[in-house]
């Protein structure tokens, strides 16, 4: 049985003129968002698990709020590819659970690739936290939703 958390970056502010991508910062609404997730996370992981993120600011700010080791991953940029994603983190070949953070669209395209076996757009809300449980039932893998978890719910 694997494990896989995708936890979308927090609310950041918009980009300003010529400011790079990854500069954007996490607004004061985004850090309580993240603040939030972390606390249920923390909660809910398991002690061992693999943590990665995006090396964008509002991912670190996130990612900052959980109380684990983590490690800054530059294949999770805003533009990475799903298959490039999983890769990256081990998933197939991980033991412990994975908890990504980063960003749209290829969060949600990895989640629908998993439970749906086919690269597609699904819309993850900025702060939320979607968490797969990948197990072999009769010779088969099969992908279940074990959470799914918005700050505005907690």
């Amino acid at each position: 049985m694997s494990e896989i958390i995708f936890w979308r970056h927090a609310e950041a502010h918009d980009a300003t003129e010529g400011q790079d991508d990854l500069d954007r910062k996490l607004t004061v609404k985004g850090q309580r968002q993240a603040e939030r997730i972390a606390f249920w996370l923390d909660r809910n992981l398991p002690q061992q698990c693999r943590v990665f993120a995006s090396p964008a600011k509002r991912s670190q700010q996130t990612v900052r709020c959980l109380s684990r080791k983590n490690k800054t991953l530059n294949e999770l940029i805003p533009d990475a590819r799903p298959e490039e994603v999983l890769a990256a983190v081990g998933w197939g070949v991980q033991t412990e659970p994975i908890v990504i953070v980063g960003h749209q669209p290829w969060i949600g395209e990895c989640i629908h690739w998993l439970l749906m076996d086919a690269v597609a757009p699904l819309t993850v809300r900025k702060g939320a936290v979607w968490w797969l449980q990948s197990r072999e039932r009769d010779g088969v893998n099969d992908v279940i939703i074990r959470a799914v978890a918005t700050p505005e719910l907690l």
